[in-house]
């Protein structure tokens, strides 16, 4: 059973669907890559990175976060596992915003050439990475409204810039269903470009925790996927997402990243070249 924000989603045939991995044979084809993101409004990557740099920043993660009691005391770090205790939140937001977000080990991933360098490639051009980059991680367990990242699409966080900005969600070690994934809503960009073009802006916030609401009346499906340690997904600024609740049967607690980049040239929205901070506005 999948939920998200404690509402359980639809697994009819019509209303739930995988998220369709590129090919090996479209890997290095631009012109295929772009005819895909135009079709989906997102990419799935499959082992983009070396997977053992989110293994690895994984375990640094939870090694610097132990001491806010977040993590099942003796249990290996690397695995992440969820110590069922209320936490020093205090002490979290220090460690998260502080240090981890500012720290030159964060930054060096999200400009890996792995990740810089495929940007570069498929833009055909300079690009910039927006400074504010968020990290999270979602425990077992938690649910209802609030919990999971709730039904959006990024444009309307990034209205002052370009809206040609491209996302980049990165699971920081495996992430399969259980443990709440990014959930893209079939075909939603497509609906959502139109009604920029005819001057329907939606302000800055959630569309809806009720996702199977959602997909009834866009009439469509929610696409999920059993993430793999080195995968990627690159998305439009127009599709609409969401992150499903962590009911890992084995109290794994997720962990990802979301950056954005996109042509230095365009306009950049100037709000996101801070760090990302707790109540920033955005």
């Amino acid at each position: 059973m999948i939920t998200s924000n404690g509402y359980t989603l639809d697994e009819s045939p019509r209303r739930l669907g995988l998220l369709e991995p590129v090919p090996d044979s479209e890997r290095d084809d631009k012109d295929a890559l772009w005819h895909r993101m135009r079709r989906d409004g997102y990419l799935y990557l499959k082992n983009q990175i070396d997977p053992q740099i989110v293994r690895d920043f994984r375990e640094y993660y939870f090694t610097k976060m132990a001491a806010t009691g977040l993590i099942e005391r003796g249990s290996d770090v690397r695995v992440g596992v969820d110590a069922q205790a209320d936490i020093d939140r205090g002490l979290m937001r220090s460690i998260l915003f502080d240090e981890i977000v500012p720290g030159a080990y964060y930054q060096a991933i999200t400009a890996h050439p792995a990740i810089k360098g495929w940007f570069e490639w498929f833009l055909g051009d300079d690009v910039h990475l927006h400074k504010r980059k968020i990290v999270r991680h979602v425990r077992p367990g938690e649910a209802g409204i609030g919990t999971a990242t709730q039904a959006h699409y990024d444009l309307v966080y990034l209205r002052e810039g370009t809206d040609k900005v491209l996302s980049m969600w990165i699971p920081m070690g495996d992430c399969p269903v259980d443990m709440g994934g990014l959930a893209y809503l079939e075909g939603t960009h497509q609906h959502v470009m139109k009604d920029e073009r005819d001057g329907i802006l939606r302000p800055a916030q959630w569309i809806t925790a009720d996702l199977p609401k959602l997909a009834e009346k866009y009439d469509t499906r929610w696409l999920v996927a059993d993430y793999e340690a080195g995968d990627v997904v690159v998305h439009s600024a127009h599709i609409i997402h969401a992150g499903t609740d962590n009911v890992d049967p084995m109290d794994r607690i997720r962990l990802s990243t979301d950056i954005r980049y996109q042509r230095a040239a365009d306009p950049i929205d100037w709000r996101w070249q801070d760090h990302w901070r707790e109540n920033d506005g955005l």
